[in-house]
């Protein structure tokens, strides 16, 4: 199975053992768990330094480093955080959590439930706010009462701004980046057909491939990444990049493949080769339960919970986050400054990408 399990190398990760954790969604607790993180820099003896990182949905606790073991891949936001980066690990703590269901090395599908069998289809479904509060009882855990900063992107936006209005008290920075209040319903749509890829995929056996006979569901995973890189590129930067034409040393005249589609069949490989299927369909299954307004009289009331110095910061060619998104959570929050619009030709992923335009923001934040 793709993903960290245990007895493969820990690398830099750390865990801590939360016990049973109350669902939103379900009458039954989830038993025994285990979060995995990573951590740069040292808590000050006044715990007043720490800054918590939040992933998308296929990152993960390594934001910053080289491949090595434990670690097939390398940190996914660059020269964010370090000596002297834009977050300078010389003087904040930095904390990065694998997210709640994920795979490398937090409970999730693919781990074992207590009777050590992987849960699989039996894992229950989760929603933004428990994985929420799975981050709220690590931080508990590590004795951290308020964080100096929250960021995340995307996906780990959504959690950064329900961490700022399930706890206002504990976020005294927050900023929120290609990200939404509430999952879209296009955006539920495009969920919708990433899982249906895996779920349709004769070997996903209802989410229990661990015991089945049958292969992984790869290639399901593989085209539900297709699915979802289409919609974390922009339309120009595809057109630039490959246009109309042909893969090296193929013909589409011959059966071959055009540039765009080989280069789809990359990322598809590349994902199915470190990430598990069952967390996939999971975590985009709590992306779609994303509404910071549920139960709390609507979005615009739940925003107005947030006291956390805020900024907001949207990609001007995001096609899945669009900038509205970004305007509402501005407008929203009232202790939000100015909207911040990130000018970058790669859609979505620029939140990736355009690493020092991400880092003078925060830097800012921090300097506040």
């Amino acid at each position: 199975m793709p993903g960290w399990q245990p007895g493969d190398p820990v690398g830099h990760r750390r865990f801590a053992e939360l016990g049973a954790l109350p669902l939103e969604w379900s009458a039954e607790p989830l038993p025994e768990v285990r979060i995995a993180y990573e951590t740069w820099g040292e808590l000050s003896p006044a715990r007043d330094n720490a800054v918590l990182i939040l992933h998308a949905l296929t990152g993960d606790s390594h934001v910053v480093g080289e491949t090595g073991p434990g670690h097939p891949s390398p940190g996914w936001w660059g020269t964010l955080v370090g000596p002297g980066g834009w977050i300078d690990t010389n003087r904040w703590f930095v904390v990065a959590p694998n997210i709640l269901g994920g795979c490398q090395g937090t409970t999730g599908p693919g781990a074992a439930a207590p009777d050590g069998r992987p849960w699989g289809s039996r894992f229950p479904q989760l929603t933004t706010r428990d994985q929420v509060a799975a981050e709220i009882a690590l931080a508990d855990r590590l004795g951290i009462d308020q964080w100096a900063l929250i960021v995340g992107g995307s996906a780990g936006g959504m959690r950064a701004v329900e961490w700022a209005a399930t706890v206002p008290d504990r976020v005294s920075r927050l900023m929120l980046l290609a990200t939404t209040a509430a999952a879209s319903a296009d955006q539920i749509a495009w969920c919708h057909a990433q899982i249906r890829a895996i779920t349709s995929d004769p070997g996903w056996v209802g989410g229990d491939y661990e015991r089945s006979r049958e292969p992984d569901p790869v290639a399901g995973l593989e085209v539900a990444r297709q699915i979802a890189h289409i919609t974390y590129r922009s339309a120009d930067e595809l057109a630039v990049r490959f246009g109309r034409g042909d893969q090296v040393g193929e013909s589409v005249a011959d059966g071959g493949r055009y540039a765009v589609q080989s280069y789809l069949d990359h990322h598809g490989r590349k994902l199915a080769r470190r990430f598990d299927a069952g967390s996939y369909v999971t975590l985009t299954q709590a992306m779609n339960s994303h509404d910071v307004g549920r139960d709390r009289g609507g979005v615009e009331a739940a925003l107005g919970r947030v006291t956390a110095r805020t900024i907001v910061a949207g990609i001007d060619s995001d096609r899945l986050y669009p900038l509205e998104q970004s305007v509402q959570l501005a407008a929203g929050i009232p202790t939000c400054g100015p909207l911040r619009v990130i000018s970058s030709a790669h859609g979505h992923d620029g939140f990736l990408i355009e690493v020092d335009a991400v880092g003078r923001i925060v830097a800012e934040l921090l300097s506040s």
